[in-house]
């Protein structure tokens, strides 16, 4: 399962006008030649009679918008209590399918304005720019900026994986020793400590810039579907133990601290990562015209689904719940499995995740070197932006945390802060009524909201933590000398 911005390519060509901000892993994996723009544009682009059917583009739309941020919301519950998280993140499903809906729409009418067979995220906000004069000369940026924010928001999942296997293989490995298979009575012996999470994330670096160098996602969609059905399976599994595990008492906070609830925002937005995968989602469609049904159904589920797990994740766990409720799993041989087959999923996304970033940047560079030098300068940069991630996973090694933060730096915008005012300058001579304005501005203000205190919360807590980590570490060392 893969996020949503997860995995998108609009196809081969010049970088920034070709590379969707909006591109799907079933655009990388099976691209579609687009159709020349006729009569029946506005519904028949490129889909067409070979296009993906109703069912098909759903199981794409949930595969977009489940990934590890589902696995993080119980603890975002957590943040905002046990009645106003599952409420909250009601209202932000909500909100959520709403601006995809809005990016949806505008991307029809300025298709049919101006013509063109199909416009992705970049190129929407690009033309909807255009409408509004003193900002036609700046257009450009329009694309450039969601490019920006696409690429924070890849490499910022890329952060996430990294620190999700390193704390995920690490328990398992330390209660290998202690691993018994009563699932009911988690009766598992002392752990082992091993190494520091840091130096796991640094085990994987090989492995991961390895798997980054197969340049054609083609080849990894055999692996692709083998992790889907891991992550589905594991899920499945999660899903059984909280559900026979409720404790009979449950006395937890209705409400939570005020100071956490910008860390159950950066978690919530980050799980809603889906929109990217919309607009090549509807374009692929045999009948664009039935995606409004695959857009409330699919969401409706994943909302679901969101709300489910992260309720019964908290309920279950309680406090001690973890950045990832996959940390909580008893230490059985069943459960065990379960993360490590998580985990097996999450490296072979972390190549579709990549490919994104990888397009945008690289073919600049490779552009400008000599034909003996392309493969080369291709590899080394890859490898570097591997590099990059894991180090930015190491200095924020907190799951949670790193979640948080990418949802509310770069998510908020491209779910939340982006499509309402593309709406306003999409319609901006067509007479937009003043209610909608008004309610697109106060989204749009709601997410900058979140988007200022997510970050501050996050990068305040991320430096609290450090500090205390530290400090244990002189206490430990001191005691070690004495």
């Amino acid at each position: 399962m893969t996020s949503n911005t997860d995995n998108r390519q609009d196809g081969p060509g010049p970088v920034l006008s070709r590379i969707s901000a909006s591109t799907s892993e079933e655009d990388v994996l099976c691209p579609t030649p687009p159709l020349p723009p006729g009569p029946d544009s506005q519904y028949e682009r490129i889909g067409g009679q070979t296009g993906a059917s109703f069912l098909q583009t759903l199981i794409h739309l949930l595969k977009g918008n489940i990934g590890t941020g589902l696995l993080g919301l119980p603890l975002a519950v957590r943040n905002a209590g046990l009645v106003l998280g599952p409420l909250s993140l009601f209202a932000m499903g909500i909100i959520a399918v709403h601006c995809m809906n809005l990016l949806v729409i505008c991307s029809h009418h300025l298709s049919v304005k101006l013509n063109k067979p199909f416009l992705d995220y970049g190129d929407a906000v690009q033309y909807g720019m255009e409408n509004v004069s003193w900002l036609r000369r700046h257009s450009i940026w329009g694309r450039r900026i969601v490019n920006v924010f696409l690429i924070i928001t890849q490499l910022g999942f890329c952060c996430v994986y990294f620190v999700f296997l390193s704390d995920n293989i690490k328990q398992v490995v330390e209660a290998s020793n202690g691993t018994t298979m009563n699932c009911h009575n988690n009766q598992t012996a002392i752990t082992v400590p091993s190494f520091d999470s840091r130096l796991y994330m640094l085990c994987f670096l090989p492995a991961v810039i390895l798997l980054v160098f197969t340049r054609n996602l083609k080849y990894l969609a055999p692996l692709s579907l083998v992790a889907n059905l891991a992550m589905c399976t594991s899920l499945v599994l999660i899903y059984f133990f909280c559900f026979t595990n409720i404790p009979n008492r449950i006395s937890l906070p209705k409400v939570g601290h005020a100071k956490d609830y910008p860390l159950f925002f950066g978690t919530a937005i980050f799980a809603f990562e889906g929109i990217g995968v919309v607009l090549p989602l509807e374009n692929k469609m045999q009948k664009p015209q039935s995606f409004n049904m695959v857009l409330y159904l699919g969401m409706g589920i994943v909302t679901f689904l969101y709300i489910s797990l992260g309720t019964i994740g908290y309920i279950t766990f309680g406090e001690a719940i973890g950045g990832s409720i996959t940390l909580n799993l008893p230490n059985c041989w069943m459960y065990q499995i379960v993360k490590l087959l998580y985990c097996f999923g999450i490296y072979i996304t972390f190549a579709l995740q990549f490919y994104v970033p990888a397009e945008i940047l690289i073919p600049p560079v490779v552009s400008r070197v000599s034909e003996r030098w392309k493969l080369p300068v291709d590899l080394l940069i890859r490898a570097a932006l591997v590099v990059f991630t894991c180090v930015l996973a190491i200095l924020i090694p907190q799951l949670d945390l790193v979640i948080s933060l990418v949802g509310s730096i770069s998510s908020s915008f491209l779910a939340l802060i982006f499509p309402p005012l593309l709406q306003i300058l999409t319609y901006h001579n067509e007479g937009l009524s003043p209610w909608v304005i008004v309610k697109n501005t106060l989204i749009s203000v709601i997410g900058f909201i979140g988007f200022i205190t997510g970050t501050y919360i996050s990068i305040t807590e991320i430096i609290k933590r450090n500090g205390r980590h530290d400090n244990l570490d002189t206490i430990s060392n001191r005691m070690v000398n004495d």
